[in-house]
């Protein structure tokens, strides 16, 4: 910051400070001389007077300038009055009196300005210290608000791969119940189907034997049918037509039989069929499932890396807080 302003101002207001101790314009202009010249060093003039007090009119500040040089130059005369010296050489030594007081107070003109300009170049020097460290202060601040920004921004993600985890291990959950599901759907039909395997064994077994009964019914009552051949040779005909009805009869219970174990066969290859298809459904799901899981772990493990990447940060803005804890996945 440039002390020029600082010093027109501190000047300013002890001139303030002045117009109200003196209401009379020249002794105004009088005390502005004597503050601008022995407080700050400065000669007067007659515009620079009129600019810092304006008052009056422009012969005001140049009548009471000419009365400040005048006391100025009877205040420095020096008078050496001695009875045996004559007045020539009075005058003589009181003139070289007053250049010798001149000359030391001119001295002191400019030991006080140096000094003040010393302490001006002190006071920019401390000023640009100052700026200096309110710079660096704005920029740890502004890093500060970066850092906790990226703070904020990682809070989020973890919530974020939290809550994906989260929905990741639901959908898991709800594969696996579907696995179980089908498989014990699976076992109900594998259930279904040995117990139909069963009965059409039993059933089959049953029209074996039923088969096997009948023909032997049959084949005693063809022996007997051929011994009332023999024994009624003259009913020949009527026995030979009831002996093919019969074959007939049997005939057709035969086909029969045969459609019904056909139809049974068909039963038991369909129910084959829907079981491989269940099978292959269960091994869909589990792969599915071995999938999710291992795509769960990779998120687990990149979760566990964005927490192990963001502690630096987090300690170096905010005193190393305890690192968030991550759920471990279980496999």
């Amino acid at each position: 910051m440039d002390t020029l302003p600082v010093t027109e101002a501190r000047m300013q207001a002890e001139i303030e400070a002045l117009r109200a101790q003196h209401p009379e314009t020249q002794d105004l202009y009088r005390e502005v001389c004597v503050l601008l010249f022995f407080r700050y060093g400065l000669t007067p003039t007659a515009n620079k007077l009129y600019q810092l007090v304006r008052k009056g009119s422009m012969s005001a500040p140049a009548e009471a300038l000419a009365r400040f040089w005048e006391t100025l130059r009877e205040k420095s005369r020096v008078r050496i009055e001695h009875p045996d010296l004559p007045r020539p050489l009075q005058d003589a030594a009181g003139e070289m009196v007053g250049a010798l007081w001149q000359q030391a107070q001119a001295a002191a003109q400019d030991t006080l300005a140096q000094q003040r300009e010393e302490a001006r170049a002190t006071m920019v020097a401390a000023e640009g210290l100052a700026q200096s460290a309110s710079a660096r202060a704005d920029a740890a601040e502004a890093a500060l608000g970066v850092t906790q920004d990226e703070l904020r921004t990682t809070q989020e993600r973890v919530v974020e791969l939290q809550s994906e985890l989260a929905r990741a291990h639901g959908e898991v959950a709800a594969h696996q119940r579907q696995v179980d599901a089908a498989a014990v759907h699976r076992q109900e039909l594998q259930a279904a189907l040995n117990a139909a395997q069963e009965r059409f064994t039993r059933e089959l077994e049953q029209q074996r034997m039923m088969a096997t009964a009948t023909e032997e019914r049959h084949a005693g009552e063809m022996k007997r049918a051929l011994l009332d051949v023999d024994r009624e040779r003259g009913n020949a005909g009527k026995l030979q037509k009831e002996i093919e009805q019969m074959r007939r009869e049997m005939a057709g219970q035969a086909d029969a039989h045969r459609q019904e174990v056909l139809e049974r066969q068909q039963q038991i290859d369909a129910l084959r069929q829907r079981s491989g298809e269940l099978e292959g459904r269960a091994a869909e799901l589990l792969e599915q499932r071995d999938l999710q899981a291992r795509e769960l772990e990779a998120m687990r493990r990149r979760l566990e890396a964005a927490a192990a990447k963001r502690a630096p940060s987090t300690r170096a803005a905010q005193g190393s807080p305890a690192k968030p804890r991550v759920p471990k996945t279980a496999r």
